[in-house]
């Protein structure tokens, strides 16, 4: 029987994960967190990123040991042997990237319609299609694919720097204005704006998913995590401080094109290109949803955990058509019928959930094997940190929802 080859190179790797960290959310959610944090934007993507990171070492030292497809649920399984416990976390992960790639469906209609009047149900079912043909196609032809438009992503955050460069320049003489002072009811507008500059953070749990597929997963799969990350928080800090620089956060959190408003306020022309660029952030980060659920479902299956037929490789390219098949139909489903806006805020919580468990696997792996041989491995305190800031990260969301 076929089965996944190590085709993924660290570069190709690594901007796999740059493409599922950064998707569309940079594009949209720089005004929402300005709108909470006002100029101290900045310290909330920090803060955020420092969040994930932490549990991004645990991901990094796990995907080092365990460099199979599946992810969460074989961590899961390693560290406590509860055969159901493990399936249900690796089926909570698919449905969290199958409602992220429904809503994504739907802003992609949403961003094209810019350009040329479209039909909504046609437009999904054309990209369901396409995506899930690239996603068919190989993981190397998939990972070139996100590469590109990883690239434009990047690309078009970049552009925003050139255009704000003015801004950019004045930041050394403006840099005690990003200094927050030690009032409550700005810390509470700090820490709500990282909460939501949490969503543009995460993404990077993803390349465990992909761990058999990658050339030397000991060393490339904790590097590229890392280097995912790193990259990913220097972009988004350097385009925040361009924006809160530009335009008054009140102005930024009036819109979703934040971006777009930065760029016609810098350039005075029509923000034509940053929203084409949106365009392929957002087909960017429905591929990548799409290889990561099919690769769950193919890894569970592996593990006898769900039936045989979605562990089934084409023979020709190497891809699990079957799982690849069932992700999209879903997605094509709930883009098409459902009201996704809440399920996607509960989804976000189950993320966070997720990571909480993912870091007490890894300290319950750790203590059953500190040292294994060829992995890279982390101080304990780090899993450690990650599960108490995601408990208090959570524990304030509710009681912020509940009028604290």
């Amino acid at each position: 029987m076929p089965t996944l080859k190590r085709r993924l190179t660290l570069p190709l790797f690594t901007f796999y994960g740059l493409g599922s960290i950064l998707g569309a959310g940079i594009y949209a959610l720089v005004g929402k967190v300005a709108g909470e944090a006002g100029m101290f934007t900045p310290i909330s993507f920090l803060i955020a990123a420092s969040l994930a990171a932490l549990t991004g070492f645990s991901y990094a030292e796990l995907s080092s040991r365990y460099p199979k497809s599946g992810g969460e649920a074989i961590y899961v399984s390693k560290a406590f042997g509860i055969k159901q416990f493990s399936t249900l976390i690796g089926l909570l992960v698919v449905l969290s990237a199958i409602v992220s790639s429904s809503a994504l469906m739907n802003a992609f209609f949403g961003y094209l319609e810019i350009f040329i009047p479209a039909q909504r149900d046609l437009t999904i079912i054309i990209v369901s299609f396409v995506a899930a043909g690239i996603a068919i196609w190989g993981i190397k032809e998939s990972a070139i694919a996100a590469t590109i438009l990883t690239l434009i992503e990047i690309g078009g955050l970049f552009l925003i720097m050139w255009v704000g460069r003015d801004a950019l320049l004045s930041f050394p003489s403006q840099i005690s204005s990003f200094v927050p002072p030690s009032e409550s009811a700005i810390w509470v507008g700090i820490l709500s704006g990282a909460f939501i500059a949490f969503y543009a953070s995460i993404g990077f749990e993803d390349m465990a998913n992909v761990a058999e597929e990658v050339k030397d997963p000991h060393r490339n799969l904790p590097l590229g995590i890392m280097l995912a990350i790193v990259g990913s928080t220097l972009l988004y800090c350097i385009v925040s401080i361009v924006a809160v620089l530009s335009l008054p956060p009140e102005v930024l959190s009036s819109t979703d094109a934040p971006l777009a408003m930065v760029y016609e306020n810098a350039t005075g022309s029509k923000p034509v290109i940053i929203t084409f660029i949106g365009l392929f952030a957002v087909a960017n980060g429905i591929l990548v949803q799409i290889v990561m659920g099919s690769r769950i479902l193919y890894g569970l299956s592996k593990k006898d955990m769900l039936p045989d037929a979605l562990s089934k490789v084409n023979h020709k390219t190497h891809t699990p058509i079957v799982a690849t098949g069932l992700v999209t139909l879903i997605i094509l489903v709930l883009a098409l019928w459902f009201d996704l806006s809440r399920l996607a805020q509960i989804t976000s919580l189950i993320v966070l959930v997720i990571f909480a468990i993912v870091n007490l696997a890894c300290m319950r792996v750790k203590l059953k094997d500190p040292h294994p041989k060829d992995v890279q491995t982390f101080p304990f305190v780090i899993p450690f940190l990650g599960f108490c800031s995601i408990v208090l990260f959570v524990t304030y969301r509710i009681w912020i929802y509940f009028g604290g």
